[in-house]
């Protein structure tokens, strides 16, 4: 029998995918616990449109990405930070700080796409990756003062 998903199954597949079962372990389990219906004709179109209108979602996600990526590499973001008399700083820079310059520079950037190698704790020149979508990441430059 073939089955449309309507939620991921360990072992079987994804949701939106179309898979040949049989006939006991449609009724018994996928059906029965709502995980997913019988594919007739008009549910595997429906499922074919969906799949292409995220495939295209998802590149031009990926696209706009590409593009602020371009825009980004090779920033360089200027923080000011509280240091004591012997030019230590009280605390660190963190991601939310980076991303908060960001975006008044105009690069709206969220602080989860930020990557520290290590905390920022003293004043200097460092590099910070900006992750944009899953495979494209930026570098860029971060001074403290």
């Amino acid at each position: 029998m073939k089955v449309l998903l309507l939620a991921d199954v360990k072992g079987q597949g994804k949701k939106g995918d179309i898979i040949t079962v049989s006939d006991g372990y449609a009724n018994n389990f996928l059906l029965k616990r709502g995980l997913g219906v019988v594919a007739t004709a008009d549910k595997i179109n429906s499922a074919e449109i969906h799949n292409k209108a995220v495939e295209k979602q998802k590149a031009a996600e990926k696209q706009q990405a590409q593009e602020q990526a371009a825009r980004l590499k090779g920033q360089t973001v200027h923080i000011s930070a509280a240091t004591g008399s012997q030019g230590k700083m009280y605390g660190s820079i963190t991601n939310k700080e980076i991303a908060e310059e960001l975006t008044r520079m105009g690069y709206p950037v969220d602080k989860k796409q930020i990557i520290l190698r290590d905390p920022i704790r003293a004043t200097g020149n460092y590099t910070a990756t900006v992750r944009m979508y899953a495979e494209i990441a930026v570098t860029i430059n971060v001074i403290v003062e």
